[in-house]
C-alpha cells in the first residue's frame, strides 16, 4: 500500500447484531434488561460483602473485586450499543474505539487474573487449612489484586500502543456491537504482523498462564478432597469451590467459543452473537451462581436488604 493512500480515519462503524430496523427495539429492550440485571446483581454482592463483617475474608474480598470488575466490564460496551440504537447510528469515534478496546482488555484481563487468584485461595483453604489465615493475610490479598490490575493495565496499554501504529484506507466496518481488537486490526490496510504476534504472546502469557494456574490449583484440590475419608467432609470441601468452578467454566468456555471459531466467522454477525456470551451473559450470571450456590452470600444479601 502506498503511503499516500494511508488515511488516519476519525470513526468506525459498528454493524451491531442485526441490520433489521424492526428488531432494534427488541434488541434495545433485551440488552437494557440484561445490563440492569448485571449491574444490580453485582452491586448487591459488592455491597453485601462490604457491609457484612462475616464476609471480610480473602475469598469474599476477591469476589467483591470480581463483582466490581464485571460491572465495569459490561459498562464498556452496552451503554454505547444502546445509545447507537436509540440514535439510529452505527458510528463510534476513533478515540472512543481506542478507549473501548483499552477498557475491554483491562477488565477482561482482570476477570482472568481474579479467577486465578480465587483458585489459589481455594487451594490454600483446602490443601493447607491450618496455615490459611497466615498465608492469605490482608497484605498478600491486597498485593495479588494490585498485581492483577498492573498486569492487565500493562497488557492493555501495549495492545493500544501497537494499534496506534496502524493505518486504515477507509472507514472500517466492525461486524460487532463493540470494538473488538482482532476485528479492528484486520480492518487495517497497513501491516499487522507485529500486532498479531503481540496478541498471541499476550494470549499465551496472560490467558494461558492463569488457566494453567487454575488447572494446577484444582488438581491439588481434587487430590486433597480424595484424601478425605468421610463423604460429608468431601461434600463440604467441594461445596466451598463449586461456585468458583462454575464461574471459571462459564468464563473460559464462552471465551474459547468465540476465539476458536473459524476465521471467517469473525467477518459475520455470528461472531457478534457469540461475543454476547462472554461480554454480557457471563457477567450477568456470576451473581446468580454465587448467590444461589453460596449460603453465606444468601444470608448476607438477606441481612443487607432487611437493613
Amino acid at each position: 500500500m502506498e503511503p499516500e493512500n494511508e488515511t488516519h480515519i476519525s470513526e468506525f462503524l459498528l454493524l451491531g447484531l442485526s441490520n433489521e430496523p424492526e428488531l432494534q427495539p427488541l434488541i434495545f429492550g433485551l440488552f437494557l434488561t440484561m445490563y440492569l440485571i448485571t449491574v444490580f446483581g453485582n452491586l448487591l454482592i459488592f455491597l453485601a460483602v462490604s457491609s457484612d463483617s462475616h464476609l471480610h475474608t480473602p475469598m469474599y474480598f476477591f469476589l467483591s473485586n470480581l463483582s466490581f470488575v464485571d460491572i465495569c466490564f459490561i459498562s464498556t460496551t452496552i451503554p454505547k450499543m444502546m445509545w447507537n440504537i436509540q440514535m439510529q447510528s452505527k458510528v463510534i469515534t476513533y478515540e472512543g474505539c481506542i478507549n473501548q478496546i483499552y477498557f475491554l482488555l483491562l477488565f477482561a484481563g482482570l476477570d482472568d487474573f481474579l479467577l486465578t487468584v480465587m483458585a489459589y485461595d481455594r487451594f490454600v483453604a483446602i490443601c493447607h487449612p491450618l496455615h490459611y489465615t497466615v498465608i492469605m493475610n490482608s497484605r498478600l490479598c491486597g498485593l495479588l489484586v494490585l498485581v492483577s490490575w498492573m498486569m492487565s493495565a500493562l497488557n492493555s496499554l501495549i495492545q493500544i500502543l501497537m494499534m496506534l501504529r496502524l493505518f486504515f484506507c477507509r472507514v472500517p466496518e466492525i461486524p460487532n456491537f463493540f470494538c473488538e481488537l482482532n476485528q479492528v486490526v484486520r480492518s487495517a490496510c497497513s501491516g499487522t504482523f507485529l500486532n498479531d504476534v503481540m496478541v498471541y504472546i499476550a494470549a499465551g502469557l496472560l490467558s494461558g498462564g492463569p488457566f494453567i494456574g487454575i488447572l494446577y490449583s484444582y488438581s491439588k484440590i481434587v487430590s486433597s478432597i480424595r484424601g478425605i475419608s468421610s463423604a460429608q467432609g468431601k461434600y463440604r470441601a467441594f461445596s466451598t469451590c463449586a461456585s468458583h468452578l462454575s464461574v471459571v467454566s462459564l468464563f473460559y468456555c464462552t471465551t474459547l467459543g468465540v476465539y476458536l471459531n473459524p476465521a471467517d466467522a469473525h467477518n459475520s454477525h455470528s461472531s457478534a452473537i457469540a461475543s454476547v456470551m462472554y461480554t454480557v451473559v457471563t457477567p450477568m450470571l456470576n451473581p446468580f451462581i454465587y448467590s444461589l450456590r453460596n449460603k453465606d452470600i444468601k444470608e448476607a444479601l438477606k441481612r443487607f436488604i432487611e437493613q
